[in-house]
């Protein structure tokens, strides 16, 4: 046998690593805790993800080279006894604290998240759902349970990935770390590509996260291998770099950074660079500070302190309700306050399943169908919960009477019997172009447009998805013969000229797209054109000028594009709500008017007043429909029978279909009959 193949991986406590940890988790908690400077504390995920594949590549290296095959069922074992007990405790009581904190419209969704962390497949369920971790309005209570998703199936291939790569390369590690190199590679490279095309899938897949723990398996191969390069000075400078590197990572990324993609290398290299630094000599690495007691103290709970920090923050929320928002004293406090939840959690459940000898003493066969057997009763009992969510009722018992469009309306103070639509069907309640495919998605670039009506002046509407929740009221009139619609709508692509963002990253379809219309427009010139937007900062690069002036003057540039022979019409930021309505109302059924807001709150006064500037600078008309969805006091969430919002800032196709003879009559002055 070769010296290299003799080579076996140290082994031995690392309270560097145990640091590394408590860093992890603190950064994770105190960016969930809202705390204001530490905006990219969601990066503490990636630093686990390379300790997890340095250590569990370590632990599968020795195996390996010392007995040239891995355990594949005592390996199974070791990890369920390590992981499932305090997760699949902490999924039982998250149920149970739902049940009686959360509003009965979310119950359905969180017994889906449920079911999938039960099963394994958390991160692909938010995936499919297209959630968005860094900006979801109302997430889930499972959503944290997603890298540790990844980590359970990452922990399913590799012993098999690496087994399998030990045999092709002839047992040598050396080799099989350049087939370790070539995956990590891959999977980076899909990471990039997803990141801009579909952002869930590269944020929540394992697939194009796998390299950030291959970052770590690498890290492991160097380590056994013990180079001089990193037992001497530079290699612990280097760790202190990487330590610095995490640290401005937390304090300067932000909900706004493109991730994962390119930007989550740093942190990743920036942790194998401390772990390396850690691996030699202690008198030049931050070793020494990274296994301080306290740090060491958190590193060691940070499993079950990360289990039970979001839970904790979410249920106190839904518990005071989501028009009160935690102030950052109390997420703070809270977040504090897990500590001590998680060393119990560690002491009484985490360390003594992982030791007793119930399941340590026996075969690996017990453990793992005592951890399918937890599993299945989580996913039955959430199942039968589904079936009993699906029965409650959703209103007030109370009958309102029929919707009439009026300026300044008071809204209904319950759920009435009559609702339309229903509440739990106001998340479905979108305009048809969604499902015809007239409106485009994030890829699509046609400017050929969506005709409605065959008689009447032309009237093009030409925007994003604010622009689409007009459509229903303007096809209306198209197939009343009153005018003759056109749209071009796109999925979070304005009609305003500013460069604009997709999941951060820029976003070509669109711009091509905007300018591909209103070179049709000027072709073949409408009698009226209808601007309608989202002014969203999040979606617009605006570098460091004021948003609200670069935003009024990409809506002037447009409005300056388009033919002089056709009247611009532009529709004013409308009010949001700051919360999905229906899922407020289904727990405040007779107190409706609670989950409305001030339109003080709910109206942007600086994009809606510039939008009104440049509209009248310009020549073009300015239609402000906010008197419709507002009185002077409250913006309610149910007018009459109808409810007004389908999420937090979409109007329901109900409401807006009902308004048309009310914009037919703002648009009658303006068309050519």
């Amino acid at each position: 046998m070769t010296a290299e193949r003799r080579a076996v991986p140290r082994e031995g406590f690392r309270g560097d690593i145990q640091g590394l940890r408590a860093i992890a988790v603190g950064a994770v908690l105190l960016y969930h805790a809202h705390l204001p400077f530490i905006t990219g504390g969601y990066v503490g995920v990636d630093i686990f993800f390379v300790i997890s594949g340095f250590l569990i590549t370590s632990h599968l290296l020795r195996s390996l080279v010392s007995t040239g095959r891995v355990g594949f069922a005592e390996f199974y074992a070791r990890r369920a006894r390590r992981i499932l007990p305090a997760s699949l405790l902490v999924v039982i009581l998250t149920v149970i604290g739902s049940v009686i904190w959360l509003p009965p419209l979310q119950l359905k969704a969180m017994f889906q998240g449920a079911i999938a962390t039960a099963l394994y497949l958390p991160n692909y369920f938010f995936a499919a759902t297209g959630t968005s971790y860094l900006s979801e309005t109302t997430p889930s209570l499972f959503q944290h349970f997603w890298s540790l998703g990844i980590e359970e199936q990452f922990y399913i291939f590799w012993p098999a990935v690496l087994a399998l790569g030990f045999l092709l390369v002839r047992r040598s590690p050396r080799r099989l770390a350049a087939v370790v190199a070539m995956l990590v590679v891959v999977s980076f490279a899909l990471c990039v590509l997803l990141t801009r095309s579909d952002q869930p899938w590269a944020f929540f897949s394992l697939p194009t996260r796998a390299w950030e723990l291959g970052v770590g398996g690498l890290v492991a191969f160097l380590v056994n291998a013990n180079p001089r390069a990193i037992r001497g000075r530079a290699a612990g400078i280097a760790g202190w770099i990487g330590l610095v590197a995490i640290g401005w990572v937390c304090f300067s990324f932000n909900e706004n950074t493109s991730f994962p993609g390119y930007n989550a290398a740093i942190p990743v290299v920036a942790t194998a660079l401390v772990i390396i630094g850690g691996a030699g000599t202690r008198a030049w690495s931050p070793a020494g500070l990274l296994s301080l007691r306290p740090l060491v103290f958190i590193g060691m709970i940070s499993y079950s302190l990360y289990l039970v920090h979001w839970p904790v923050l979410l249920l106190t929320q839904a518990a005071i309700g989501e028009r009160s928002p935690l102030p950052l004293w109390a997420t703070v406090a809270l977040a504090v306050a897990c500590v001590p939840i998680g060393w119990l959690l560690f002491t009484f459940v985490e360390n003594p399943f992982r030791t007793q000898k119930f399941l340590a003493g026996a075969r690996p066969r017990r453990t793992l169908v005592a951890a399918l057997t937890a599993s299945a009763v989580i996913v039955a009992t959430c199942g039968g919960g589904m079936a009993v969510v699906a029965q409650l009722r959703l209103t007030s018992g109370e009958t309102a009477p029929g919707y009439v469009a009026r300026t300044s309306p008071e809204g209904t103070d319950f759920v009435p019997v009559n609702l339309r639509p229903a509440l739990e069907d106001a998340s479905e309640d979108n305009p048809a172009i969604y499902d015809s495919g007239c409106h485009l998605d994030f890829d699509e670039m046609s400017v050929a447009g969506c005709e409605v009506g065959d008689s009447g002046p032309t009237v093009a509407l030409f925007g994003d998805s604010h622009a689409a929740q007009w459509y229903p009221p303007l096809a209306a009139l198209a197939e009343e013969g009153r005018i003759r619609l056109t749209s071009y709508t796109k999925s979070s692509c304005n009609s305003v000229t500013v460069d604009s963002l997709l999941n951060s990253e820029p976003y070509p379809e669109c711009d091509t797209w905007r300018q591909g219309v209103i070179d049709r427009l000027n072709a073949d010139p409408p009698e009226v054109i209808i601007l309608a937007n989202f002014a969203r900062e999040i979606d617009v690069a605006h570098g460091t000028e004021d948003f609200t002036s670069y935003w009024a003057s990409g809506l002037r540039t447009t409005i300056t594009s388009l033919p002089d022979a056709s009247q611009t019409v532009v529709v004013g930021e409308t009010a949001t709500m700051g919360l999905t309505p229906s899922i407020c109302l289904s727990a405040h059924l007779d107190d409706a008017n609670y989950c409305g807001r001030a339109p003080s709150a709910a109206i942007d006064r600086l994009s809606f007043d510039a939008e009104s500037r440049v509209a009248s600078d310009t020549g073009a008309a300015f239609l402000d429909l906010n008197p419709y969805l507002c009185n002077d006091r409250w913006c309610p969430p149910i007018i009459d029978d109808t409810l007004v919002y389908r999420d937090d800032h979409h109007l329901t196709v109900t409401f807006t279909t009902a308004l048309r003879d009310e914009i037919w009559d703002r648009l009658d002055g303006l068309v050519q009959t």
